[in-house]
């Protein structure tokens, strides 16, 4: 009996719990959420495409490309190895100057791939448009970062700014291919592109010189040195796939550089340092006999002070190059310079995002590094 008026009280539950559901209003759909940054349908836009003006750290600016913000040319595609081919299409190093009087800056671009961002590294590095002014003095300053959220963006990157004319500068995202890129100020406001300026720094390397794992495009080492010396800076970083290649280097000969800075051992193994350094190094030197050269080792894991394995491999990669230079130096070789490792993220282990690749902690401290070897390269 008692069984019975149990199951006859949980009947009864259930029964007015669903008449309750039924009587109860249906829930509202969620507000789509507003993105403050995009630009309205009121707004008085000019837009100027950049290729009006071509980009700064875009080499072979009159070769044939497949994409105009590859950075390769197209003759590049079955003469270095296919991740190469893959990796130069995207845009990292290349960024747009300009100058106007708005106190908005709008950007209307698309990246080639639907992945925005990466496990380690945020979309802003990744896909993003990073903006960049001269103040007063003359000395590049950060203004703003469009957050990307989908392949086409089109949307204020600053607004409210103080009046008065300055120069821009825009970094292009650096693990994204680049479709179209327009940037836009107010109708009735100043606007003029600048051109590319000559004799960059080159650098030729592998995923942390491509740019990971920066939170911005302008935290990458390479962008940082740039605004330093005020100079232009392209950009070869090929993740995976810096190896000192004979392929890759008959493009680096192509470009009058003010300096070649070559860092690719992280994707290297002592055997393939002993190799091919020297001889990638003989190759530029016969083609620009005057063009200082850095090498660079490279920097040692993050949690290598707890991996012996890892300590070993840097140790020994180190020599290698170590022994290279130095037999480049005997051989004659002139205006040939050595930047050490060990220190390349700091000491306290904190330069890195996975042990690897540098955070933007790691690439400020790179570029204070590379600071005194790129002085006495370009003798200032």
């Amino acid at each position: 009996m008692k069984l019975r008026s149990l199951l006859y009280a949980c009947l009864l539950a259930a029964v007015t719990t669903l008449a309750q559901e039924a009587k109860a209003p249906a829930a509202k759909a969620a507000p789509k959420p507003v993105d403050r940054y995009a630009v309205r349908a009121d707004e008085n836009i000019t837009w100027n495409d950049v290729r009006q003006w071509d980009l700064e750290g875009r080499a072979f600016p009159d070769a044939e490309r497949k994409s105009y913000f590859d950075r390769l040319p197209a003759e590049a595609d079955g003469k270095v190895t296919p991740a190469v081919w893959g990796l130069s299409r995207d845009s990292a190093g290349q960024m747009f100057r300009f100058r106007s009087d708005a106190t908005t800056i709008y950007a209307h671009y698309k990246v080639t791939k639907a992945s925005l961002s990466m496990p380690h590294m945020p979309a802003t590095g990744v896909s993003g448009l990073d903006l960049y002014a001269r103040d007063k003095d003359g000395k590049w300053r950060w203004v703003q970062v469009v957050r990307p959220t989908a392949q086409e963006m089109k949307v204020r990157i600053a607004e409210g700014l103080d009046t008065g004319e300055r120069e821009y500068a825009v970094y292009l995202p650096l693990y994204n291919g680049v479709e179209f890129l327009s940037i836009g100020v107010p109708a009735g406001k100043k606007f003029a592109g600048l051109k590319p300026r000559a004799k960059p720094i080159v650098f030729y390397g592998t995923s942390i010189t491509h740019g990971a794992c920066a939170s911005r495009p302008g935290m990458v080492h390479t962008a940082i040195l740039g605004r330093r010396f005020d100079t232009p800076v392209v950009n070869l970083g090929f993740s995976g796939n810096g190896r000192m290649d004979q392929a890759v280097g008959d493009f680096l000969t192509r470009i009058d550089a003010s300096i070649y800075v070559i860092d690719c051992l992280p994707n290297m193994g002592p055997k393939d340092v002993t190799e091919k350094c020297a001889p990638l190094v003989k190759q530029l030197r016969a083609a620009r006999p005057d063009t200082p050269i850095i090498l660079v080792e490279d920097r040692r894991n993050t949690d290598t002070w707890l991996v012996a394995a890892r300590r070993k491999f840097h140790d020994d990669n180190h020599a290698a190059l170590k022994a290279a230079y130095e037999q480049l130096l005997k051989d004659g070789v002139k205006g040939l310079s050595y930047v050490p490792g060990d220190h390349l993220y700091g000491d306290d282990n904190d330069g890195a995002t996975d042990g690897s690749h540098a955070s933007d902690l790691g690439f400020y401290r790179q570029a204070d590094i590379f600071e005194p070897f790129i002085k006495a390269a370009l003798g200032r």
